[in-house]
């Protein structure tokens, strides 16, 4: 059995902000360390920094180069080894398109959110993913209070939010992107 090949991409633009505004949320060196490391952990083929400022872009860059060329290498193997399949792209179309160039085929795009109640879960998306000649997945996971809903209309699956044990549901992007990778392809 083949598993279909899995990408994420840490969007930053456009995203909410606590009233619901659309904004351009700042890259954090925590995001991207701790995505790599669970990408690297379940088997993600690779994960997009997505932000339209150059100026975080090349921030986020500063970040990964540091553990995989720079000084940060001689300190952490398994660092660097996770940083090895990160990318730092402008925004989601060139996410897609490097995706496209990798896998050979355009991703199935998979919205996720802690808000709505509607949506596949985990065991559906699962299932998808283990089918034979499955087409490639590519997560979505917003910074900043999540997605604008423009990417939700673009999306080919809506993923089911997380539910804990109570009502109060505001995980961070990285303690989301764990919990759904250990999902879809924990063991």
């Amino acid at each position: 059995m083949s598993v279909a090949e899995l990408f994420i991409a840490l969007i930053h633009h456009p995203v909410l902000d606590r009233r619901g505004k659309t904004v351009t949320a700042a890259v954090t060196s925590l995001d991207i360390h701790d995505l790599a490391r669970a990408s690297r952990t379940y088997g993600v083929r690779a994960m997009y920094v997505v932000h339209p400022v150059a100026e975080q872009r090349e921030f986020a860059r500063t970040v990964i180069d540091h553990w995989r060329l720079g000084e940060g290498r001689k300190f952490d193997s398994r660092r660097r080894e996770a940083l090895e399949n990160v990318e730092v792209v402008r925004d989601l179309e060139e996410a897609l398109q490097a995706t496209e160039r990798t896998a050979g085929t355009r991703p199935l795009l998979v919205y996720t959110s802690a808000r709505g109640d509607r949506g596949q879960s985990a065991d559906e998306l699962r299932a998808l993913a283990e089918r034979d000649g499955g087409a490639p997945l590519m997560i979505l996971f917003g910074t900043g209070f999540g997605m604008a809903p423009e990417l939700q209309q673009r999306a080919d699956i809506v993923m089911a939010p997380i539910r804990g044990a109570g009502e109060y549901n505001h995980l961070s992007v990285r303690s989301a992107a764990a919990i759904i990778l250990d999902r879809l392809r924990g063991r």
